[in-house]
């Protein structure tokens, strides 16, 4: 299982912003070993944190080749003052169940 986070300072969005971001976020959920997202903010709001999980980097890598998704990022400067992208493996996951989340919960003692 896999994570890609987007770490990015928001700009101004416009109309065509939220056409494109509808359309990937539709794109992320067609694509097979698509598994969820989430978003984080910054204790300030500078900063947020789109992460996305996949099965495999194959998924991943078939996301990002969408053509919408591939539209975006050549215009992510007229809607971000700035970005960088986490790929990463998750090799455990667990917790109390009390926090839902769309990785395994590993009842192993740690």
């Amino acid at each position: 299982m896999y994570s890609a986070s987007f770490i990015f300072k928001p700009g101004t969005f416009d109309d065509e912003f939220h056409r494109l971001n509808g359309l990937i976020d539709q794109a992320a959920i067609a694509t097979e070993g698509y598994l969820g997202a989430e978003t984080w903010q910054s204790p300030d709001g500078a900063c947020l944190n789109a992460i996305y999980y996949w099965e495999s980097l194959e998924s991943l890598h078939q996301f990002s080749t969408n053509p919408h998704h591939l539209e975006a990022k050549k215009q992510y400067s007229r809607w971000y003052d700035g970005y960088h992208i986490v790929v990463a493996e998750i090799i455990r996951s667990y917790g109390d169940d009390t926090v839902p989340h769309f990785t395994p919960n590993d009842r192993r003692k740690v």
